[in-house]
């Protein structure tokens, strides 16, 4: 497929600028470019058809099944993006006077009652502007908190060995020494290995529950309370939030700060790069600590505070604020029974999924009944086929359906995981298990043509580890060539 600088042509444009009605303000001397800037000069028509061309190439969860597992692709609901469009909402400034915004400010406010609702928090910030920055937050939070109390030893931060791995990235921007714990044979965290890293030095404990094998972990009061008598703090990745909101909160597991990602729990599907949203909730205690900018009730009407020991602003303003709005939207429009049948129909989803195709896969640590996604380990289909969770991957872009998360969690093998999701129906699961179930006779029948897969894609297979070290990252000029 060509690019726009590939079919630009000289004289071609689609701008209609009306007259300039200002003075024209002119550079300083030798602030001038040397040359004119180049951009593609392109026909309105071209540029239309180019950005369709690009669309059909790409799949989103309106194009069909998207299962990513961990990351919650589902269908937002189009009233939550309509409401984001509203003039009040998309047309206000940050800078504008607190008096003109008491709207805003207000969605501010209940979002962060009823999400604190959702999650056993008391109080919240918006101002991450996505789930890793909200971790980076939190752990910002914790270790102002250590130092506010004088203990400053406190330099390590757990986190089990089937953790996103943005919890040890952050950790480790933030400061703190990452120690791992690994995984007991039913896929929670092994309790003996946790007792032993606790000490003095231990900072925090990041989790999520589920976890990233798609399992509640039955010991997980037993885990915070650990963490609590070694005098650290209980930090939740809310990743898999979807799968207990409205049934079970993270405060009441004895966690004492979340982030949450409201562009996949709460609508708005990420992808592409944004947009997001990763707010922080913390119980009382940590309340002080939050990013400067916290909506408050005050004499005039709502108006943004800086808490006494505020660690600081962590993004320009306050944040992502139209996937607020579109967050509250949806929590609005569902309620809290609507909520609670999100999530429950959401693991009714995956365990539906997961039974429909075991017996033609392994299902990894699939003893009892998981959450909202599980995990496939594909390793014995290697050993006895040749064909690896790539295969099956890439096959099932030829079906229209999004791959799965492929190897990940890093503690299985061969790994596919699932995240069906709450808004699926049973027909698409239906299909998508006979789909993979027809890959899995394939693997015995012609496992050449896995290896080969996709064969009606736009794109087939590229060379992937070449692509990775050394891409092509911008577009040469033809007279700039060598």
């Amino acid at each position: 497929m060509e690019l726009l600088f590939e079919k630009s042509r000289e004289g071609r444009g689609c701008d209609l600028l009306p007259p300039l009605d200002v003075p024209p303000a002119h550079l300083m001397e030798g602030m001038e470019r040397k040359r004119p800037l180049r951009l593609p000069q392109i026909a309105e028509v071209d540029l239309s058809r180019h950005y369709s061309a690009l669309e059909r190439r790409s799949h989103g969860v309106n194009d069909g099944f998207y299962p990513l597992g961990s990351c919650t692709m589902k269908y937002d609901p189009k009233v939550d993006d309509e409401m984001a469009a509203l003039p009040g909402f998309a047309g206000v400034h940050p800078l504008q006077g607190p008096d003109t915004v008491q709207g805003c400010l207000e969605v501010l406010y209940l979002a962060e009652e009823l999400l604190c609702e959702i999650t056993g928090m008391e109080a919240m910030t918006f101002q991450p502007a996505a789930g890793a920055h909200g971790e980076f937050t939190a752990l910002l939070m914790v270790k102002k908190y250590h130092q506010s109390r004088g203990d400053a030893a406190r330099t390590k931060v757990i986190v089990p060995d089937s953790a996103h791995g943005t919890n040890p990235a952050s950790a480790a921007m933030c400061g703190f020494t990452v120690v791992n714990v690994p995984s007991d044979p039913k896929g929670g965290v092994d309790l003996e290995a946790l007792r032993a890293a606790m000490g003095p030095d231990v900072a925090a404990l990041m989790l999520t529950n589920p976890n990233t094998l798609g399992l509640f972990d039955a010991n997980i009061l037993e885990i915070t309370q650990i963490v609590h008598d070694a005098g650290g703090l209980c930090y939740y990745d809310g990743a898999n939030l979807n799968a207990v909101m409205g049934v079970v909160r993270p405060g009441d597991m004895g966690f004492d700060l979340v982030h949450l990602n409201l562009h996949k729990t709460f609508a708005t599907p990420h992808g592409g790069g944004g947009p997001g949203a990763g707010p922080v909730g913390c119980k009382g205690f940590l309340k002080d600590f939050l990013p400067a900018g916290h909506v408050e009730e005050g004499e005039a009407g709502l108006e943004l505070r800086d808490p006494a020991q505020s660690i600081g602003r962590v993004k320009s303003f306050y944040g992502n604020f139209g996937v607020v709005v579109r967050a509250l939207t949806y929590i609005l429009t569902l309620g809290a029974e609507g909520i609670r049948e999100a999530a429950q129909v959401a693991v009714l989803n995956a365990n539906y999924l997961r039974e429909q195709l075991r017996g033609s896969y392994d299902v990894a640590y699939g003893d009892g009944p998981c959450m909202h996604e599980f995990v496939l380990t594909l390793e014995g289909l290697k050993k006895e086929t040749g064909i690896s969770a790539m295969d099956v991957s890439k096959a099932l872009l030829d079906h229209g359906i999004h791959p799965p998360t492929m190897y990940f969690p890093l503690i299985v093998d061969e790994a596919l995981m699932f995240e069906p999701t709450e808004t699926e129906s049973r027909e698409t699961l239906d299909h998508a298990a006979q789909v993979l179930r027809e890959i899995r006779a394939q693997a015995d029948r012609e496992p050449e043509a896995l290896h080969t897969a996709p064969h009606h894609a736009a794109i087939g297979r590229p060379d992937e580890v070449n692509a990775a070290r050394h891409p092509v990252l911008r577009y040469v000029f033809p007279e700039d060539r060598a």
